[in-house]
């Protein structure tokens, strides 16, 4: 599998040639030439801004449909934690559950209940690895792979650790085949993603070399089939819940870290406020916390493009609903998941360097200097790159002009103009 695929894509004869994607990027993955946003799929790290801000449904997600669930004898619904957010009224998570069900799944394994085990894993590595504190989450995808392209300094701060989703992939799949009896081939997990980072991880994933989720379903398309079957089952819903309040607060910002059961941490969302964090960490300004939680979409999970409700909606109805769980569920004991750990490191991914030696990265940055001298400075996007920095680097990547400046190719037009006045009047 492409080390760069990604489930981001863009459909040309809608977009337009707005400027909205390109001010909005967080790697400044994306241009704009002839007329139509370009992705630069080793920049791109899936997620969902583009989708989000553009007006014209140009960015789509890749995903699976429903169709996909006849592949396979048997199939096992992985619901992200975040699912619970977007229904109203919902008291009873396993009415959810059930309706999952009803809707042609055999089986179902919440993804909560994994993140429960993955917490009590996280809580003993944080505490016997001091050294590398503030251990750095993992649980989602956009975090690792801006980490390994941006901040190659903080890649030794990650948590090695599954995330919950793979987790329970691998322990349904197992669960699917002790009951069964059928190999694991005729067996479909399926996950119930909320953004499309998710979907990346489940074709390419980082930490691991295979992911046991075989089909990726967004949260927004299963939802309004969900619903009517929810009212069918209001009153003779199963008990299939196997999640508390930890587990459950994973779909939101800040739960994943107040499951580790330590006020030594600090939890944000929002990849603009992200990638400030990360600025400060690596400039060794937060070296007393024991944990960082960090998140892409505002809100958490509940935030992510795939979902349907507002983010900060979704996380009060999370709230209320955990109010009278329990603390958690599922428990460990001495026996530790097999494959619970990484079994790969993720690599630094120098896809911003200019040049392939230091010599010639030093001599593109001087030009790049030269070049933004001459620039107008003003990070308009006109050119069809996000600031004028990045104009300059194209240039001397050779992939852009300095005259697809407008204000550089206006005053080329005025200096021809004179020339050809004058030589009018001559």
């Amino acid at each position: 599998m492409d080390k760069f695929y990604h489930s981001v894509r863009l459909d040309a004869d809608k977009c337009k040639g707005c400027i909205n994607c390109i001010k909005r990027c967080p790697t400044q993955a994306i241009r704009v030439r002839n007329g139509k946003a370009v992705i630069t799929k080793e920049f791109c790290i899936d997620c969902g801004e583009c989708i989000r801000i553009c007006p014209h449904h140009a960015k789509l997600a890749t995903y699976d449909d429903m169709d996909v669930l006849g592949q396979y004898e048997y199939k096992v619904a992985l619901p992200a934690p975040s699912l619970y957010g977007q229904f109203n009224h919902l008291d009873d998570i396993n009415i959810v559950l059930t309706a999952l069900k009803r809707l042609g799944f055999d089986d179902v394994f919440e993804v909560s209940g994994a993140a429960e085990i993955v917490s009590q894993l996280s809580r003993a590595y944080v505490k016997s690895h001091k050294g590398k504190w503030p251990i750095i989450s993992t649980a989602c995808p956009t975090i690792v792979r801006l980490i390994r392209v941006r901040f190659p300094n903080l890649l030794e701060h990650l948590l090695p650790i599954l995330a919950p989703v793979d987790l329970a992939a691998q322990l349904a799949g197992k669960k699917a085949m002790e009951e069964t009896g059928l190999p694991r081939e005729k067996i479909g997990i399926v996950f119930l993603s909320p953004c499309p980072a998710k979907v990346t991880a489940r074709y390419s994933p980082l930490g691991i070399s295979k992911s046991e989720i075989d089909a990726v379903l967004a949260i927004k398309e299963v939802y309004p089939k969900l619903l009517p079957l929810m009212k069918e089952v209001s009153d003779c819903a199963e008990e299939l819940s196997i999640a508390g309040k930890i587990g459950i607060s994973w779909g939101s910002s800040g739960g994943e870290a107040s499951g580790l059961l330590t006020d030594s941490y600090l939890a944000a969302d929002g990849i603009e406020n992200v990638i400030r964090v990360l600025e400060d960490l690596e400039d060794q300004k937060f070296g007393d916390l024991e944990f960082i939680e960090l998140n892409a979409c505002n809100g958490g999970c509940v935030g992510g493009v795939l979902t349907v409700e507002n983010p900060f909606v979704a996380k009060v109805k999370i709230k209320q609903l955990r109010k009278y769980m329990p603390v958690a569920c599922v428990r460990l004991g001495t026996k530790v998941p097999r494959n619970a750990y990484w079994d790969t490191s993720v690599q630094y991914e120098p896809v911003f360097k200019l040049g392939e030696s230091v010599k010639e990265s030093i001599e593109m940055g001087a030009r790049v200097e030269e070049i933004l001298a001459r620039l107008p400075g003003l990070d308009c996007g006109s050119c069809g790159a996000p600031t004028c920095r990045a104009l300059a680097e194209d240039v001397v990547r050779g992939i852009a002009r300095e005259k697809d400046c407008i204000h550089i190719f206006r005053e080329y037009i005025h200096r021809i103009s004179d020339e050809i006045s004058k030589l009018d009047q001559e």
